[in-house]
């Protein structure tokens, strides 16, 4: 009987095997720095480094031959390109920063390195995290001379989701074990969704943030992306853990092992069903998916309970007055004096931040510095961005109402599966609508994530969401790793990968 492949392995065999040297971290990176170079049509990777990747592998070598082994040593990853790292460009898939070299690297890199992942490369993600679709990037991914979009592994014609749409694409398409992505309104769920692979989104400030590229600094959380919830945890649990001296939003909650607890039963778990959530904006399609892997909890011993989350339709105006004000905020550092581009001709400085924006920044960005400069100017700070904060917190009540009846929440991810590309992108209230689903938990600061749970039209994936309570990771990872033993959607691949 043939071994699988190397890109067949996931996380926990492939670290298994590198491990007992069976196979090579080099030879791990190669493997996957060949599939990479020969699967550019994707538009997935914006950027390799050979040198330093095969340097990292064979200092992983050397820590297993030495008998130092730590939990992910060897191991092949991708970092989303909103994450600053060292070796190899940062854009956050921006004109504004094209070409720039980050000086250290984000803590979640770090970590990641810290616990022997060896890096691919920068993964290519909607400018500065603000889209639905992974259609917004200004730089131009590998093997391509001008911006592309990321395309759908399973359907080529078909968005991969966003804004980590560069992540999901290539965990699905096995051109990385496992990636990171970020969540700010639902952005690791969303694609892990459209692609079929597991993403989760932890409780906000788990992961620090530092090193991260600002979108929206109340919102913003990173997470892993694999194919297995068991891959998930194993990131996750090399990712989070406090940063207090870097990231003032950093949780002081100790780093967790979110394997420990995988295999225990979900007897009498209690998942609570929102009626908000399959309402008649729901596909069909979608819906029944969604209704069998509810189907496959209860048989394995869960009990579905009704629930109601009554604000649910707020979260998209909510959203969309709270991320776009911060991402103003934010985004006002990128004015050409410090770093980042700058305009070649103006004539004085004032002339220079208008040209240098206007030339740096793409539609979508600046459609939400407007919307963000708007709701926080003076006559409408009270009305609008005030407002909002109140009913954000009225969402998160909500959640908290739930949770007294029930241990965690599920539903779809999107109302839809994965759109055809440039469907939507004249119409951006469409592309906000398609977040209905994952807002909500964003706004809370809620642990989320998307697990395989079927296919709808067009053979397309169709992703189960969980939302746990506050710090409940282990929880929503133990679900989803007992429907993953019982079913094999995360296992399925696209046709030719």
């Amino acid at each position: 009987m043939t071994s699988p492949a190397l890109h067949d392995l996931s996380v926990a065999e492939l670290a298994r095997q590198l491990q007992k040297r069976e196979v090579s971290a080099v030879e791990a990176a190669q493997h996957f720095l060949g599939r990479i170079q020969a699967a550019p049509e994707l538009g997935a990777f914006v950027a390799l480094n050979e040198e330093a990747t095969l340097a990292q592998a064979r200092a992983a070598d050397e820590r297993i031959a030495a008998g130092q082994a730590r939990a992910l040593d060897g191991v092949p990853i991708a970092h989303k390109d909103i994450f600053v790292t060292k070796n190899f460009p940062s854009t956050a898939g921006s004109k504004m920063l094209a070409g720039y070299q980050s000086p250290f690297d984000a803590t979640v890199v770090t970590r990641l390195a810290e616990a022997g992942a060896v890096t691919l490369g920068k993964l290519n993600c909607d400018e500065f995290a603000m889209g639905s679709a992974n259609e917004n990037s200004a730089i131009a991914p590998l093997g391509f001379e001008q911006p592309a979009p990321v395309r759908n592994p399973w359907d080529s014609s078909r968005v991969p989701g966003g804004s980590s749409g560069g992540s999901a694409a290539a965990v699905a398409a096995r051109l990385a074990p496992a990636v990171t992505g970020t969540d700010t309104g639902g952005s690791i769920r969303q694609p892990a969704s459209f692609c079929g692979i597991t993403g989760i989104k932890p409780t906000y400030g788990r992961a620090s943030r530092y090193g991260m590229i600002a979108f929206a600094s109340s919102l913003d959380q990173a997470g892993p992306m694999a194919r297995s919830a068991e891959d998930c945890a194993l990131l996750l649990s090399a990712i989070c853990g406090p940063d207090p001296d870097r990231d003032s939003t950093s949780l002081d909650v100790p780093a967790e092992d979110f394997s420990r607890g995988l295999n225990d039963s979900i007897e009498g778990l209690r998942i609570g069903v929102p009626a908000e959530f399959f309402g008649e904006g729901l596909a069909p399609d979608v819906r029944a998916a969604v209704d069998g892997a509810l189907k496959e909890y209860e048989k394995l011993g869960a009990t579905l309970v009704p629930i109601s989350l009554p604000r649910t339709e707020l979260s998209i105006p909510v959203y969309y007055i709270i991320a776009p004000a911060e991402a103003s905020s934010n985004l006002s550092r990128f004015d050409g004096v410090k770093f980042g581009h700058r305009a070649k001709d103006y004539g004085d400085l004032t002339d220079m931040y208008k040209k240098t924006r206007a030339e740096g920044f793409g539609d979508e960005v600046k459609r939400r510095i407007m919307i963000g400069a708007y709701v926080l100017s003076h006559g409408y700070y009270d009305a609008y961005y005030l407002q909002a904060q109140k009913i954000r917190r009225m969402i998160a009540d909500d959640f908290q109402q739930a949770f007294k009846s029930c241990d965690v929440i599920a539903g779809p991810v999107a109302p839809t599966v994965a759109w055809k590309l440039g469907e939507k992108s004249a119409d951006p209230v469409a592309n906000y609508l398609a977040d209905i689903f994952t807002l909500p938990g964003s706004l809370a600061g809620l642990p989320g994530m998307s697990l395989p749970a079927g296919f709808g039209e067009g053979g397309m994936p169709v992703g189960l969401q969980l939302i746990g309570n506050y710090f409940g990771e282990s929880r929503l990872l133990n679900a989803a790793h007992r429907f993953q033993q019982a079913t094999d959607f995360h296992l399925r691949r696209p046709q030719g990968i």
